[in-house]
Formats: C-alpha cells, sequence, structure tokens
C-alpha cells in the first residue's frame, strides 16, 4: 500500500459533476473576472464565517496585503507577528513598507505566545498579526485583550483554519478583519488560487472592493494605488460547489486526528495539542520529533508521503537578515522548524490508510 501525503485528484472525483457544472455557468455566461459566481460566493463565505463581508480576491497573499493596506501602514510603523508560518505572513507587512517583529510562539501549539507578544509592544506597534496555525485557533480570548487595552487592531491570519472554532466561534471574526486562502490544497481550495478578506466593517469592505480594482470605485476612476486582486469567476463557482461540504470534511479531518491520536499515543512523538477553547480543523496532522528527518525518510521508504511545515523560521530567512535576528532568537519556533513533521491528512484517508500509516511510524527503529 501507498498513502500519499495528500490526494486532491481523489477528493475531486466524488463531486466532479459539481464541479463541471459550475465552471460550466462560468463559460454560459462569460463572466472570468468577477461576476455573478464570485459575488454570490461572497455572500456566502460571509455567511459561513458569521461575518458581514467577504471580500474575494486572487490569492492568500492579497488578502494579507489589503489587510495591511487598510490599516494604512507604511515605513516606521511595526506589526508582532510569528517566525513560524509561510512568509506570505511577513510579506504582507513588507509590501506596506512597515517592519515585521516577531515574537516566539507557544510550545504546545506552535501558535504566537500573547505573554511575549505584550513584551515587544513599542510606540512604532500598529497592529497584530497572529496565524491560526495548521488549522488550530491561536489563543484569541489573550490576543483580543491586548489588542483592546494597547488599542492595537489584531488581523487574523486564517489562511489554514477555514471553520475553525474558538469559544464555539468562527475564527475570522474576531479582529478587525482576517485573511483566507484557497489555495488547491486548503480545507476549502479552489481550482487554482483563491484567496478572501473577511471583515464586519462597511468601511474596511468597500475600500478592499476597490483595492482590488485598481483603486476604482468607478470605472476608469482611481482614489488610490490599487492592485488587480480579482477574484475569477470560475474560482468563485468551484468555491461555491464546494463550500457546502466543507463542514462535512472538517469533520472527517478531526475524526482522522482523533484516529491518529489513539494509534501513536505510545510513540515518542509529540502529538498536536488542543486548547479548551478551541476546535481544531486539522489543514494539517503536525507531529514532532529531533529524528525527524530520519522518521521522515523511513515513512516514505514504506510509501507514506510526508511533508515539512516549516523548515525554516521567517527571522532566518536570507530575506530578513536585515532585520538583524540571529539564530537563537526564538528557540521554539527554531526547535519546531527541526522536528516538524506533517503526516497524511485530508477527508478521504480511509482507516486502512491511517492504520497503514500508523504502524509505519511504529516500525522505526531509530528513535
Amino acid at each position: 500500500m501507498k498513502v500519499p501525503y495528500f490526494d486532491l485528484p481523489s477528493q475531486i472525483k466524488t463531486f466532479r459533476p459539481e464541479l463541471e457544472a459550475a465552471i460550466g455557468r462560468c463559460l454560459d455566461t462569460g463572466a472570468f473576472c468577477l461576476g455573478p459566481e464570485v459575488k454570490q460566493f461572497e455572500t456566502e463565505f460571509a455567511a459561513f464565517c458569521g461575518a458581514g463581508h467577504c471580500v474575494a480576491l486572487n490569492s492568500g497573499t492579497s488578502a494579507l496585503h489589503i489587510a495591511m493596506r487598510l490599516l494604512d501602514l507604511g515605513p516606521g510603523d511595526e506589526v508582532i507577528t510569528t517566525p513560524f508560518t509561510f512568509i506570505a505572513t511577513s510579506w504582507a507587512i513588507v509590501y506596506t513598507g512597515a517592519r515585521p517583529v516577531f515574537v516566539d510562539v507557544d510550545k504546545a501549539t506552535l501558535n504566537l505566545d500573547p505573554a511575549l507578544v505584550e513584551r515587544a509592544i513599542t510606540h512604532r506597534t500598529k497592529a497584530l498579526l497572529p496565524v491560526h496555525l495548521y488549522g488550530h485557533p491561536c489563543d484569541l480570548a489573550s490576543l483580543m485583550d491586548i489588542s483592546q487595552r494597547r488599542n492595537l487592531p489584531l488581523v487574523e491570519d486564517a489562511a489554514q483554519a477555514h471553520g475553525a472554532l474558538y469559544g464555539g466561534k468562527p475564527v475570522g471574526t474576531f479582529g478587525a478583519m482576517s485573511a483566507f486562502s484557497f489555495y488547491p490544497t486548503k480545507n476549502l481550495g479552489a481550482c487554482g488560487e483563491g484567496g478572501a478578506l473577511v471583515t464586519n466593517r462597511d468601511d474596511f469592505a468597500a475600500r478592499a472592493r476597490a483595492l482590488r480594482e485598481h483603486g476604482s470605485t468607478a470605472r476608469y476612476l482611481h482614489n488610490e494605488v490599487g492592485y488587480n486582486y480579482r477574484m475569477e469567476g470560475i474560482q468563485g463557482a468551484v468555491l461555491r460547489a464546494k463550500l457546502p461540504h466543507l463542514a462535512e470534511w472538517n469533520q472527517s479531518r478531526r475524526r482522522i486526528a482523533h484516529w491518529y491520536r489513539t494509534l501513536l499515543a505510545d510513540t515518542p512523538l509529540v502529538l498536536p495539542a488542543e486548547d479548551a477553547q478551541a476546535e481544531s480543523v486539522y489543514h494539517l496532522f503536525t507531529v514532532r520529533h529531533p529524528s525527524r528527518d530520519r522518521l521522515k525518510a523511513h515513512l516514505e521508504s514504506c510509501g507514506v508521503g510526508t511533508a515539512i511545515h516549516y523548515p525554516h523560521p521567517l527571522h532566518l530567512q536570507k530575506c530578513f537578515a536585515h532585520l538583524g535576528y540571529a539564530a537563537g532568537a526564538f528557540p521554539v519556533a527554531e526547535r519546531a522548524a527541526r522536528e516538524c513533521l506533517s503526516l497524511p491528512m485530508y477527508p478521504d484517508l480511509t482507516d486502512e490508510q491511517i492504520a497503514f500509516v500508523a504502524t509505519a511510524v511504529h516500525d522505526f527503529q531509530d528513535w
């Protein structure tokens, strides 16, 4: 048996007729940039999140960038964020001329550590940008407390957390706004790139819609520098077809995570933690161990696909050398980068496949 790390073709196969019908509607109307399918998806995804507005964009990176633009950041400003995530989170800050200020992550969840956030605030700090890493909500109670006490807007990077809950409430609706990604491997993925900015603020939503269309509120009238960040009509149609399945897919991911925990409980691996107030949607099931590289090689020799999220913390990337961080600055993030390994995780994993992965882990002798 072989268990791929991710199996998108199998997922698509189960409801291909729905996708083809959705794409067919775009072919019939010729609405390939924004259009009725995107507009309807915006309404439906906003309702799914329990938010007032969803602004559909061409990527999660664009959603993060627009969020930073809405805060009017510029040179001399700072945004506190995590060094342990995909680099797009920090790109959004840099694109505005502002500076990312990294703080270390919590040992259990690998999400931003609120206690360290508080200590990093200066007169230059203009916002907080936490990430719901691997689909697990960050400590929103503590971060929102800081946000409100220090009058700092909080922007949620929810790119991996579609449908995750904190205190029974969907993530993406706690701060001033949030950014989602619909990259094909996400819990809700497009057939290509896609993203969205979600907010309850009417002014943010209106300005975001202008910014995604070259800063235009009326054709050929441009009030500020904008971008071509429009979502394609076909992606809106695809996401509309997939959205009704998302809750079921997330429940499948939670069931798979439960079985992994049960079957791997007696191994030396550090398994994903889940806070009492949080309900993760397990975009990834990422374990940790000092022998990560040897374990990865062993699993792949057994036919089990794996991935590493993320092998290089952001503060040690060459592109951020000018920020002045050195090795050892964020020991929890650095250790996680050395030890993390993502096991197969997607809704269509069978019990037989899960058991096969667990057996392969148990067969690893080089702990």
